[in-house]
């Protein structure tokens, strides 16, 4: 059994802050609520121990995100008791993880990553032996709007939750892993990129995550922490959000087959991308924390592909063949059949610094975690997106169209 109050060599004593904390950590240990086995990790599939798995605790920020559900999942089914981290809010954004709630093993905390006593709160009482911090302002676009908020939470946020790690005295019990990203490359330098390639970071939200890049590296050095970075290439699922290129295409490309919308707007239909199934992506997270020794790896398939790929392949999975005509902000996507447009490009969506050329080398995680990174090929990936986006439409669609109005209830003389 492993005591739960601070280590002295972790902690601030001259900071009443901190010292209140340290007291908050001692009396949660004396009680027991603090107290736990550390296992012996199996990275092989599943845990052929009954109670290895059940013994580990999982503390995931982000869970109603696309990864944190799909990790969330994983996790649960591994035995894990998993505990999601979520704000506290008037409005209720749980679709992703409304399966999950209720099931046995999985509970909810709250904890914000602007509010570091709300995470020491969260990591205090969970102690968890696992921490995801997947949470953050992820969409690339956005951070030029908002580039304050984007660093508040994308790069202090890291801080706030190692911090908090180490101010309750978790640093050699909590293996942390931290989602990085391939917009760290930016500016690209080489391509394929590697975990050796050197980073040049081309948007607000992209800085940030540099920020957290480092500062994860610098906690795993000054204070012996088991933690990595995985840096993420674009990853995409039918839980992706519809703001993100990749849902949009897909979710308009559904709706213009089902006669519910003209046409899809665009930015740069050249851009590049590594795009891979966030399903698969998540194994990938669960076995970094599974090694011996800590060490980021580049998460990727290794296969390219442009905007215009992507869309052609959604619009051809739901029934539409397009043809490219003219160029630049000029080009337009023409349905074959019909003649009919239905994509143009709009400047409006070009970002003022844009990343074209990213692709990652998934080498390291192939050879030293074993991951496969094309169990899910880019067909695939598209299909499946565009088959549950499909789905979706026609379910709205008829639910419009069994809508009563008014008039119905009077001529059937029901009474509401």
């Amino acid at each position: 059994m492993i005591h739960s109050s601070p280590r002295s060599s972790d902690t601030h004593p001259q900071s009443a802050a901190v010292e209140l904390t340290e007291l908050a950590a001692a009396d949660h240990a004396e009680s027991g609520e603090g107290s736990r086995q550390v296992q012996d990790r199996d990275v092989q599939d599943g845990c052929p121990e009954a109670n290895q798995c059940a013994a580990r605790r999982a503390l995931i920020t982000g869970v109603t995100g696309q990864d944190g559900s799909f990790l969330a999942e994983l996790l649960l089914g591994k035995g894990y008791e998993v505990f999601g981290m979520v704000r506290r809010s008037s409005i209720d954004f749980r679709e992703r993880i409304a399966h999950l709630e209720g099931r046995d093993g999985f509970h909810l905390v709250y904890g914000d990553l602007s509010d570091s006593m709300s995470l020491v709160a969260a990591i205090g009482e969970v102690r968890p032996t696992e921490l995801y911090n997947l949470a953050a302002q992820s969409h690339v676009q956005v951070s030029f709007d908002v580039p304050e908020y984007s660093a508040e939470v994308d790069a202090l946020g890291v801080l706030r939750v190692l911090e908090a790690v180490r101010l309750t005295g978790q640093t050699k019990t909590c293996r942390v892993y931290q989602a990085s990203t391939s917009e760290l490359y930016g500016k690209v330098e080489a391509v394929p990129q590697t975990e050796d390639t050197p980073f040049h970071p081309y948007s607000p939200y992209a800085v940030a995550k540099q920020y957290g890049h480092w500062i994860v590296e610098e906690y795993r050095c000054a204070y012996g922490m088991f933690a990595v970075s995985g840096i993420l290439f674009n990853h995409e699922s039918e839980r992706r959000g519809e703001t993100f290129v990749t849902r949009k295409i897909t979710l308009a490309a559904a709706r213009i087959a089902h006669g519910a919308q003209d046409r899809l707007l665009l930015g740069n239909l050249d851009s590049q991308r590594d795009w891979g199934y966030a399903k698969d992506y998540v194994e990938c997270m669960w076995l970094m924390l599974q090694q011996d020794d800590p060490a980021d790896f580049v998460i990727a398939t290794g296969v390219q592909h442009s905007v215009r790929e992507f869309a052609a392949l959604a619009f051809r999975h739901a029934g539409i063949e397009v043809r490219w005509i003219g160029e630049g902000v000029e080009e337009k996507g023409v349905d074959v059949t019909t003649g009919r447009v239905v994509v143009e490009v709009s400047p409006s969506f070009y970002r003022p610094t844009d990343v074209v050329d990213l692709c990652g080398d998934p080498g390291k995680a192939q050879s030293v975690l074993g991951w496969n990174p094309h169990k899910t090929s880019f067909d695939e990936l598209v299909a499946l997106m565009v088959s549950h986006d499909m789905d979706k439409v026609a379910s709205e669609r008829a639910s419009e169209r069994r809508e009563p109005n008014l008039e119905e209830y009077l001529e059937k003389g029901v009474v509401v």
